[in-house]
């Protein structure tokens, strides 16, 4: 192992001086004072890798679509081989980062208990026993988004340009294993998608088959809401909290259901913002840019106030 070693003394480069000293010692003490209101003195406990996970989920799209995401090299009878290594590698990755959390969260600065490895073995073993629904669910949003879109041509072109199904594809990973024990690398891999994609779904919402966001750049769906089957949703759609419960000191309440529930069959135009723990019932159509605060029944039809557009004429008035 090489071991790379820094002079304890910064000196000037070309002749500048940047009293690196000074800035080095002050970054030190903010270091030290962060970790200490934490309450995590001593050496600090490492976060999951965001460039690891961006490999991992990377690389679980195409053990999922071998054929379509996967090398165009790979021949048809190796494929499975291609999965099955894929994934053996793969999900080992995963539980370095499950553990790295677990260590996280339970603030040891020694080598992670034999427990936690175990803790973390087991949730990437339900997870990798729920790829195939996952598989499942991914193919049905596919399916809604060729029939929703007309521009689209094939399911194969939707898989690898549409931002929407990236998106969802990389929350069908992280909300499962956000239900399993590990927030925050699935925490990590929304905000992946969030990075490549403008669109921001927190793991912990619900969202069932048929799911398809068209265009999807600004859309924002919270950590409490519920989405039924075949929802489909345009840019700059936010789901999102009304307003934030406090505790006695002063501080947010955590947890609490404060995002809306869509049913099923409902379709939200571009730009409409829908806050609170409020149902928008099933098979209804929100127009773009309103803004919804209560539930509306099923079959409901929310649109802008229309312009009224009257001639009045001989001295006639409104």
């Amino acid at each position: 192992m090489t071991i790379i070693r820094f002079p304890t003394e910064s000196r000037p480069a070309n002749g500048n001086n940047w009293n690196i000293n000074t800035i080095v010692s002050e970054l030190r003490t903010l270091r030290d004072q962060s970790l200490m209101a934490r309450q995590r003195v001593g050496k600090p406990t490492k976060l999951p890798s965001r460039k690891a996970l961006v490999r991992i989920v990377e690389s679980l799209s195409t053990a999922l679509f071998p054929n379509r995401l996967g090398s165009r090299e790979l021949a048809a009878d190796g494929v499975d081989y291609f999965v099955g290594h894929t994934l053996d590698v793969t999900l080992d990755d995963l539980v370095e980062e499950i553990l790295c959390e677990l260590h996280f969260v339970s603030g040891q600065t020694e080598a992670p208990a034999t427990d936690q490895r175990q803790k973390a073995v087991s949730i990437v073993r339900e997870f990798a026993s729920r790829l195939p629904s996952i598989r499942a669910l991914l193919e049905s949003d596919i399916q809604a988004a060729f029939e929703g879109d007309p521009a689209a041509r094939s399911s194969d072109e939707i898989l690898a340009c549409y931002p929407g199904v990236t998106a969802v594809m990389h929350h069908r990973m992280a909300h499962t294993l956000y239900s399993l024990g590990a927030p925050l690398v699935a925490r990590i891999i929304a905000e992946i998608a969030h990075s490549t994609t403008g669109i921001d779904i927190h793991p912990g919402a619900q969202i069932q088959g048929s799911f398809f966001i068209d265009h999807g750049t600004g859309v924002v769906i919270g950590e409490t809401a519920i989405i039924g089957q075949r929802v489909r949703l345009y840019q700059a759609v936010t789901l999102g909290a009304k307003r934030f419960a406090v505790d006695d000191n002063g501080m947010l309440v955590k947890g609490n259901a404060r995002h809306p529930i869509v049913e099923d069959d409902v379709v939200i135009y571009a730009g409409a913002t829908i806050l609170g723990r409020i149902t928008i019932g099933k098979g209804s159509v929100i127009g773009g840019n309103v803004w919804v605060t209560r539930s509306v029944p099923p079959g409901s039809n929310i649109t802008q106030a229309k312009t009224r557009n009257d001639e009045h004429d001989g001295g006639s008035g409104i």
